[in-house]
């Protein structure tokens, strides 16, 4: 095992490195949370699918794989499903507004800053929850590698997170995530992808052992794949943490083709973490939890070195969507909650970035603390998808594509879809379908009726909506932009 930890040992170092260096880039608000919106279609790919594959898509799409075959892929292929429409159909308009957050996009859309305050509380809540469940996910890993106790597994995986993201911000990030964008592809794809399938015989031994379900697109049933489309699909195209990343694309050319191929590379992701779960299934028969499949695999089947380099992918997974999870509640927090309460008073370029890299790290120390204290990691993130969806979906994707949408809906939207998420979890369970389902269509008749039955937004506020969709319009300033300009 030396050698698997000398290759944990210098990964791990290698991004505290890039955290470093990443700061002698930060010098602006723009470069700290959107790396200077400068990225190129390479760099921009990888990150996005990096952000988007952590680690429930790498342990939690094996352990899947190994319950229900094939169609196991469905969980991780609805995210790249999402991906692939936010970069089709809204990415390139999302990328010409110039802003930092969604929520300055609903002040953009509906006009004033009410629509705006109450979804930055939905999305922070969200980005946090977020981020708490992919940190805890160190734990799993660190316990194969250092047989570590849980509580210190989370602090060490997630004080390194923390301190190259409060360093250098969205630059250290961008850097990081491409290098565990590599690792991933070389880790899953390359290397256990092979080995696991030549260990189980081949996919004609597959067959032969495990019940034809397994090999069912649909095994896992239709109501299953359902909700994973309205959670995981609906989510990507509205959640802080992969607007962001959209926000760093160098043009909306490139957030269009550079979203689309890490959507395609997800689809690809998908497939391969079940057929590594079926193959594991065919290994190991008897596992205590599907979850435990990628951990047995890896530590039993993979040589020295190369079982080094794939649980460095697993770490690479959660450490790529835990950090940008954590920028983007920091970003909410800062610029959404506590700029608006302490009235968004002006500030130097270096002060900005300086305020944000404290919330950067304060959020990671809170993030950390509650990693520690929750157990439950599937129920904390199915309020955090539910919340998301059922309260901002139709309000965002409303302000994008229905010009009679008014900010009195999109408050009631927001209101009347969370309050509905809330109370349906609370009489039908956390983990029933139907809060998301009845929440859903409660936000969207809210809006629809609110918008319809109050005046409509006013036509100065849309004149410059369209201008700032067109690319016309310069990026949002510290200072609100006089009524005059």
């Amino acid at each position: 095992m030396a050698v698997d930890y000398l290759v944990i040992v210098v990964y791990l170092a290698g991004m505290l490195a890039m955290g470093w260096w990443g700061m002698r880039r930060a010098r602006s608000k723009s470069e700290f949370l959107v790396a200077g919106r400068r990225l190129g279609p390479a760099m921009y790919s990888g990150t996005m699918a990096a952000i988007v594959l952590g680690g429930a898509s790498t342990i939690g799409g094996v352990g899947l794989g190994y319950q229900y075959g094939l169609s196991g892929a469905w969980m991780v292929f609805t995210i790249g499903l999402g991906l692939l429409a936010l970069s089709v159909f809204f990415s390139a308009r999302i990328a010409r507004l110039k802003v930092y957050t969604v929520s300055e996009m609903l002040d953009l859309r509906y006009g004033g800053g009410r629509a705006g305050v109450i979804s930055g509380l939905v999305m922070w809540a969200y980005t946090l929850m977020l981020a708490v469940t992919s940190t805890i996910a160190y734990a799993t890993i660190f316990d194969v590698l250092f047989d570590l106790d849980r509580t210190l597994a989370i602090v060490l995986g997630g004080s390194i997170v923390v301190a190259y993201s409060t360093l250098g911000g969205m630059w250290s990030i961008t850097l990081t995530d491409m290098v565990q964008f590599v690792v991933k592809t070389v880790g899953v794809l390359l290397l256990l992808l092979p080995i696991a399938v030549v260990k189980a015989g081949g996919f004609g031994e597959m067959r032969a052992q495990l019940p034809t379900e397994y090999f069912d697109p649909l095994g896992i049933g239709g109501e299953t794949i359902f909700t994973y489309v309205l959670i995981y699909t609906f989510g990507m195209l509205i959640g802080q943490d992969i607007w962001q990343r959209v926000f760093t694309a160098r043009s909306d050319r490139t957030a269009k083709w550079g979203g689309t191929v890490a959507g395609t590379y997800c689809l690809a992701y998908a497939l391969a973490g079940a057929v590594i779960g079926t193959a594991a299934k065919v290994l190991y028969p008897k596992l205590g939890s599907p979850d435990d499949a990628f951990a047995t695999i890896v530590k039993d089947e993979l040589p020295v070195g190369v079982r080094g380099l794939v649980l460095a992918a697993a770490l690479a997974a959660v450490m790529s969507t835990s950090s940008g999870a954590l920028i983007a509640c920091a970003t909410v927090a800062n610029n959404d909650i506590w700029s608006r309460l302490r009235g968004r008073a002006a500030e130097g370029e270096r002060d900005e970035v300086r305020g944000n890299r404290a919330f950067i790290l304060l959020m990671g120390l809170a993030v950390i603390a509650t990693a520690i204290a929750i157990d439950n990691v599937v129920e904390a993130l199915t309020v955090a998808y539910n919340l998301l969806v059922g309260g901002l979906l139709v309000p965002i994707l409303g302000g994008l594509v229905w010009r009679r949408g008014t900010v009195y809906g999109a408050l009631s939207s927001v209101v009347v879809g969370g309050v509905a998420v809330v109370v349906l979890m609370a009489t039908h369970g956390i983990l029933a379908n139907e809060p998301v389902y009845y929440g859903l269509l409660a936000s969207l008749a809210a809006y629809v009726i609110v918008s319809l039955a109050s005046p409509a937004t006013d036509a100065a506020v849309l004149a410059a909506w369209r201008e700032r969709l067109a690319g016309r319009s310069p990026e949002l300033a510290s200072e609100p932009v006089p009524a005059s300009q």
